[in-house]
């Protein structure tokens, strides 16, 4: 299968309480390195294996949460036609000019029926990873610092209308349902997960009394050892951990959850299985969550379904 259209999750524009405080904690406790800063303020960064210019970005405000989620598109061909068949489908677009985000492309913005704002965009400036393009080494001395995450992966949002911000990633952008978690209904979603990769997700969504919240961006680390080496810096550095380490039952992936400086919770995890779209959809019923969530405990952690940002 050629990956096509829709590519990956390119960017998260993360609000924060304070700064300062959040840069030093997502740079020097996370690992993440810094790429600039433009005249709004906001302060761009990459996981070290990422070669494009940023994928996370955080602005000041006086509430936490996200302001938006971008993904990148193969070309400026498919980003115009899939402008296009979003307005087909109702959904109204606008375009950001290029260079308003730093070393990136024009966007197509939108809003889905959950109050999130998504983004397109097709260009990015490449910057590499630091081993060059031949003969690279496998890793440099970034990788070592903090939690050191290859790259940023995926996020769960929350809203009222799951089901219509569902349907525009299938019906229009080409995502596929991987898993669900339904009502005592057996019909109901709960909660869905979506790929436009070979991943077990690139987006997922839950259903939550308010809009355009956010529960978690989680980000890629290589392996399990690594997890819990992250969860031992965690505790170093007195990050508030939320769940695990653990392991998923949705998804197989291994996993921690902790809070940013700001209350923004963030997620640390390895594994998964591998993807394709004529997998059979796999459901969790609402009453195996909790080992839906965590597997080894099988419980149902209180604050995983009621603290948002």
């Amino acid at each position: 299968m050629a990956v096509t259209g829709v590519l990956r999750p390119g960017h998260a524009q993360i609000r924060v309480l304070n700064l300062e405080e959040d840069v030093k904690f997502y740079r020097d406790v996370f690992g993440l390195v810094e790429q600039g800063r433009d005249a709004q303020g906001r302060v761009y960064f990459k996981a070290w294996d990422e070669r494009d210019h940023n994928s996370v970005i955080l602005r000041q405000a006086d509430t936490a949460g996200i302001d938006f989620f971008g993904f990148k598109v193969d070309s400026v061909a498919t980003l115009n036609k899939l402008e296009g068949d979003l307005n087909a489908y109702g959904v109204k677009t606008e375009r950001v000019p290029a260079g308003e985000m730093l070393a990136t492309g024009e966007r197509v913005r939108f809003e889905v029926p959950t109050g999130h704002v998504i983004e397109l965009y097709a260009e990015k400036k490449d910057v590499g990873n630091g081993l060059g393009y031949s003969n690279p080494a496998p890793w440099n001395k970034q990788s070592e610092t903090g939690f050191a995450p290859t790259r940023m992966d995926h996020a769960l949002l929350g809203g009222g209308d799951l089901d219509g911000a569902r349907d525009i990633f299938i019906n229009v952008l080409g995502f596929y349902l991987t898993e669900e978690v339904v009502a005592e209904d057996g019909k109901t979603q709960i909660a869905v997960w979506l790929s436009c990769s070979n991943k077990t997700h690139d987006i997922a969504f839950v259903r939550c009394p308010e809009n355009g919240k956010l529960h978690h961006v989680s980000y890629w680390i290589e392996t399990w050892e690594k997890v819990l080496r992250a969860a031992d810096l965690m505790s170093m550095n007195d990050v508030p951990v939320d769940i695990g380490p653990t392991r998923h039952g949705i998804t197989r992936g291994a996993t921690i959850y902790a809070f940013d400086r700001s209350g923004n919770r963030f997620e640390t995890f390895s594994g998964g299985y591998i993807s394709y779209p004529d997998m059979h959809v796999l459901t969790w019923p609402i009453q195996h969550l909790p080992e839906g969530l965590d597997y080894a405990q099988r419980k149902l952690h209180e604050t995983f379904l009621t603290v948002f940002s």
